[in-house]
Parts: C-alpha cells; sequence; structure tokens
C-alpha cells in the first residue's frame, strides 16, 4: 500500500530532500535503460498513483503530466545500449539513477531507490524491495521512466521498422527473438543480451 512512512521515516533522521528513484527496461534486448528521480510534496495525493507495470498505457501518460506538474522536482536520465554492454544492466541501471538525481533541484540529501541494490550516489539511500507499490515517490519515478522509455522504443520504431519496437518495447517476445535471427540486430541492440543468436 502506497504511503508516505519511508519517506517520512527519512525526514524524522533529519533528511530534509528525499527522493524516490526507479529504472524501466533492464529486461529488453534493445534500447537504453532510463530512470527517473521524483521529489513529491509532503503528503501529496495522486488519485491512481500505483507501481507503473500495474497501470494502463493510457493511465501512465496521464500521470506522467501530473507528476510533472506536482512534484517539486523531476528528473529523468538514461543510460545508452553501449553503456549497458559495457558496464552491465545493474552498473547502468544505477549510472541512470545517479544522472536523474543530478537533474533534481534542490538536490537530495537521501533517496529511496527500487530493489535492493544502491550503488555510487553522493547522498544517504536506503533500497526498498518493491517500492514502487510502497512508496509515492518511488511509484512516481517508475511512472517516469517507463513512460519516457516507451515514447523513445516508439521512436526507435520509426528507425528501425523492422524491428516493431512499438509493439514490445524491446522485449525478449517471441516476435522479436525470431526478426533477430532473421536479420540479425540494430544498432541499438545490446549485444551482451544476444548471446541466445549463437546458438
Amino acid at each position: 500500500m502506497l504511503g508516505y512512512d519511508y519517506e517520512n521515516a527519512l525526514k524524522r533522521e533529519g533528511y530534509a530532500v528525499v527522493c524516490g528513484m526507479d529504472e524501466a527496461g533492464r529486461g529488453p534486448l534493445a534500447g537504453r535503460v532510463y530512470a527517473a528521480a521524483v521529489v513529491l510534496p509532503d503528503g501529496l495525493l495522486i488519485d491512481g498513483l500505483n507501481d507503473s507495470k500495474k497501470l494502463s498505457e493510457k493511465k501512465r501518460e496521464a500521470l506522467y503530466e501530473i507528476i510533472l506538474r506536482e512534484a517539486v522536482s523531476c528528473g529523468i536520465a538514461y543510460a545508452e545500449a553501449a553503456e549497458i554492454d559495457e558496464i552491465n544492466i545493474l552498473n547502468a541501471s544505477m549510472l541512470a539513477m545517479r544522472r536523474a538525481a543530478a537533474l533534481l533541484s534542490p538536490a537530495p540529501d537521501a533517496g529511496i531507490v527500487d530493489g535492493n541494490t544502491s550503488r555510487g550516489f553522493p547522498f544517504h539511500t536506503v533500497t526498498l524491495i518493491k517500492g514502487d507499490s510502497l512508496s509515492p515517490s518511488v511509484a512516481a519515478a517508475s511512472i517516469l521512466a517507463k513512460v519516457s522509455r516507451d515514447r523513445y522504443m516508439k521512436e526507435l520504431a520509426l528507425r528501425y521498422p523492422a524491428y516493431h519496437f512499438e509493439q514490445h518495447k524491446g522485449y525478449p517476445t517471441e516476435e522479436h527473438r525470431r526478426i533477430l535471427r532473421e536479420i540479425g540486430p540494430c544498432p541499438e541492440h545490446r549485444r551482451s543480451f544476444l548471446s541466445f543468436l549463437a546458438k
């Protein structure tokens, strides 16, 4: 259940600006991994706010605009497919989150990271498994990251129409894997994710 328990706990410890952070796109075979960092006003209630994976695309798009309008500050950033291949997807996800947090103003002095890993942040962080279902600021970050990534994959679909990125968003669906076997990867594919092509 979404509530400000985790944000408030950090504020009681003396942290004034607390952000939620999440990423979208760790599993796909192609495209960037996106991340967002969000600072929400104390106690703000946004109707329908939830883990982005539990929402329809239409609802995510509507909430995206509300979050941008109502948040104290938002940052959206990404790591490229080539960076994912170079440093691995977990490190690239952390890099994207650090880039997103660096865009916040005022700068956060604490952050809640969705999941169980936090690396390299220049401020205090706590991890929260299923944070996008528990923390409003993490849920907001999950929506910004997911919508941003989906929009980017639709742009890629125009550049590389043969891959149908607008449909599967780069995830390893059977159709996507079939296309890869037939025509091979494009420059936006994560080479480190394509070991199945060698079989």
